[in-house]
Order: structure tokens, then C-alpha cells, then sequence
């Protein structure tokens, strides 16, 4: 009974009060979908960039071999280290948060189909290295595989743009044949698209793949040219890379703290790097959300104090008649988070309708498409309910501290 005499309160003061509740209340539902919409937009550029980061590869470490700078064990510094198909497997063995690993041949190549001719990188890899870098074939190909190692099969794997240029658009080239270097090759895969903003010796899309021991024995080649490798836990990568500098200094006779003596990118330094930016990021664009939404906040403290102004008389009766302190601020308090409910609910609306329309202006490839998260909505909630509380609580307070009988005479 005394919730209905509440929101017939409620609704009382909204018949009187039209334009001023209309414009408190946009005030919150625009406080709303900026807050919900800023960090779902962080939370779409966050995705983005990780995803297009991984496209490289996840947990990925690529090694090069340098050239010494200090002199050890009687040899001197300036030697060369150059790696062999063997030092993959030593690795793995030796150094258990090794996963997986694979050597990388690489070489120019002319790549023919009926009467198109591309030159590109022809990548010469174990069928590991596909699983490392992230090279997802699309539907009906496949990468390579250890027989295709094995038997030296003249199979390859073509990256997207390469197919493109090759067959053009609507075209499965799976199962056909192409020519590199004047040999045969059975196209078994297509890349799939992918995002990626970081590569070195050029784009994944722009190069083909086929296997290592298929590139040696057209190339000629015996050292790769690098090597790749990835670890069970990203935390623990620098210690593992203090290992791969163990493991292959005892082999190649250099020095574990010669730092010159192997070249290696730790993608998952950087990724370490770039994450705490933009997690900052995220948080500013809620800060900025948030003092959005204290503005319609404020709104609605304003309104209740005229609220109780324009009931003093009301609220003299009621205490006249035994109504207590408590019950007086119980009802502005409801009222204010009926506001701000109703605002926080059409701004989540909102918010929801521009996630799932955004999409439709194909510009997600460039800032990434807003996601809106449960925790989102959750501090949203926790955040409009505090303010509700807090907007109505001064008001309440107010009232509930008029002396009745002056309270009479207003």
C-alpha cells in the first residue's frame, strides 16, 4: 500500500512538473548511453587492435641469428650464428614451455597460373608454424601437414591477396595447380582474411607457404632463416628466452649474456606494452562518461529539491499526522531513483540499438566495433543507482527536517 501511494505520488509530481522531470530525465538517459557508448567503443578499440596484434601470432617468439659481441672461451667476438633445422627440436626438448616450434626458409619466387604471373615470398615452414602464426585456412583448404613434410610434397598454401591476384574473386583455387619456379604446386589452402597490424618481411596475405624441406631442395638452402617458437605461458617468456640463449650458446659456443648474439622479437612484450594503454584509454573514455552522467545527476537533485518545496505544506500535513522522519525521506528518495531508473533504462536502449547499428557503417575495420560488456552494464547500474540515492538523499533530508508547524504556514 504505501509503494502505490508512492508512485501515485510520483506520477503526480510528473503531471506537474512535465518539462523539468522530461528534461532531468534526458539529462540521465543521455548520461547513460555516453558513458555505456565511450566504453564500448574502448572496449571495441581494445578487441581491435589485440585481434589484428594476433594476427602475427599468439605467444610467439621469432629468433634471428646475430653476430657475436663479446669474445668466449678463447674465440673471438664478429662470428656469426647460424642456425640449422636441428636446433628446432634440441629447443623443444631442452626447454619444456617450448610448445611449439619451427624453423622459416625464406625466398623470392615466381608464382604462375594460365596466364598470370606474380612474384612473391614463398615461405618454407613446418606445418607447427601455421598453427603459431595464426593461419586459419578458410572452409575446404587446409595448411600443410607432416606427410606433406615427410615426402617433400609439392603442395602450397596461398595467402589472400595472393589467390586474388592469381584467380581473382568467386574463385576456389583448392585443388588446382600453380607453377613456382617452373615446378608444379597442388594449391591444398587458402588463408583465411585476417586482421594484422605488425608483420615482418611484409604481410601474411601477400606471401605463399610450402614445406621446409620442399624450399631446401629447390632453393638450395641449409640455414633457415630464422626460427619461431612459442611458450606455454606469456609470463614466463623471459625466462624461457634466457634459456634459448643457454640451449644455443652451448652449441654455438657464445656467451648466454651476449645479447648480440640472437636477435629476438618477444611479441609478448609488446603486447604487454600497448595493453596498459589502452586499458587507460578505456577508463578515461568512462571518467568522461561518468561526469556526463553526474551532470544529469545534478539535474535531478535539483528537481527534488523544488519537489520539496512546492510539497512543504504536504509534508507539514503528513507530519502533523505522525508520518515520520524516515518515511518522508524513504518517498524522495524512491522518487529520485524512479528518474533515474527510467533515464538509466531508455539509455541503455539506446546504447544497445547504436552497439548492434554501428556495425552496419563498415568503419569497425578501422576503430573496431563498439562491445558492450556485462561489467559494463553492471558499473552503469551501480553508478546510476548511486547517483539516484545520493540526488535524492540531500532533498530527502531536507524535507525531512522541516519543523511541521512552519512547514504548516508555507
Amino acid at each position: 500500500m504505501k509503494s502505490l501511494v508512492i508512485f501515485k505520488q510520483f506520477f503526480h509530481d510528473v503531471r506537474r512538473q512535465k518539462l523539468r522531470t522530461l528534461l532531468t530525465t534526458f539529462g540521465i538517459i543521455w548520461g547513460t548511453a555516453a558513458t555505456i557508448i565511450l566504453v564500448a567503443f574502448g572496449n571495441g578499440l581494445y578487441i581491435h587492435q589485440e585481434k589484428q596484434f594476433l594476427g602475427l601470432g599468439e605467444r610467439l617468439v621469432i629468433v634471428w641469428g646475430g653476430k657475436t659481441a663479446l669474445p668466449y672461451k678463447g674465440l673471438p667476438k664478429g662470428r656469426w650464428v647460424r642456425f640449422t633445422d636441428d636446433d628446432i627440436d634440441m629447443l623443444k626438448r631442452e626447454i619444456p614451455e617450448i610448445t611449439m616450434a619451427s624453423p622459416e626458409y625464406a625466398g623470392m619466387g615466381m608464382l604462375t597460373y594460365g596466364k598470370k604471373t606474380v612474384s612473391q615470398n614463398v615461405i618454407g615452414v613446418k606445418p607447427e608454424w601455421g598453427a603459431v602464426r595464426n593461419m586459419i585456412p578458410e572452409a575446404g583448404g587446409r595448411f600443410l601437414d607432416e606427410i606433406d613434410l615427410d615426402y617433400r610434397k609439392r603442395v602450397i598454401f596461398l595467402g589472400t591477396d595472393i589467390r586474388t591476384d592469381l584467380f581473382g574473386e568467386g574463385i576456389d583455387p583448392v585443388g588446382k595447380y600453380v607453377t613456382l619456379r617452373g615446378t608444379p604446386f597442388l594449391v591444398v589452402g587458402v588463408l583465411k582474411q585476417k586482421d594484422q597490424n605488425s608483420s615482418y618481411r611484409g604481410r601474411d596475405t601477400r606471401k605463399v607457404y610450402i614445406p621446409y624441406t620442399t624450399f631446401k631442395t629447390m632453393w638450395g638452402h641449409t640455414h633457415p632463416e630464422n626460427m619461431i617458437y612459442q611458450v606455454a605461458d606469456p609470463a614466463r617468456s623471459k625466462r624461457v628466452e634466457a634459456e634459448v640463449f643457454k640451449v644455443l650458446g652451448r652449441k654455438y659456443s657464445f656467451d648466454p649474456k651476449d645479447e648480440q648474439a640472437l636477435w629476438i622479437w618477444d611479441t609478448n612484450d609488446s603486447l604487454g606494452e600497448w595493453r596498459p594503454f589502452f586499458e587507460g584509454f578505456r577508463i578515461f573514455l568512462g571518467i568522461i562518461g561518468v561526469f556526463t552522467l553526474i551532470v544529469g545527476g545534478i539535474g535531478t537533485a535539483n528537481i527534488m529539491y523544488v519537489v520539496v518545496k512546492e510539497r512543504t505544506r504536504e509534508i507539514g500535513v503528513k507530519m502533523a499526522m505522525g508520518a515520520t522522519r524516515a518515511h518522508i525521506m524513504f518517498q524522495i528518495i524512491v522518487e529520485s531513483l524512479l528518474i533515474t531508473a527510467i533515464g538509466g533504462f531508455f539509455g541503455f536502449f539506446i546504447a544497445k540499438f547504436f552497439e548492434k547499428a554501428f556495425p552496419l557503417l563498415k568503419l569497425g575495420e578501422y576503430v573496431g566495433d563498439p562491445v558492450i560488456s556485462p561489467n559494463t552494464v553492471f558499473v552503469a547500474i551501480a553508478i546510476i543507482g548511486s547517483i539516484g540515492l545520493i540526488a535524492g538523499f540531500f532533498p530527502a533530508r531536507r524535507a525531512a527536517r522541516l519543523n511541521p508547524v512552519e512547514a504548516l504556514k508555507a
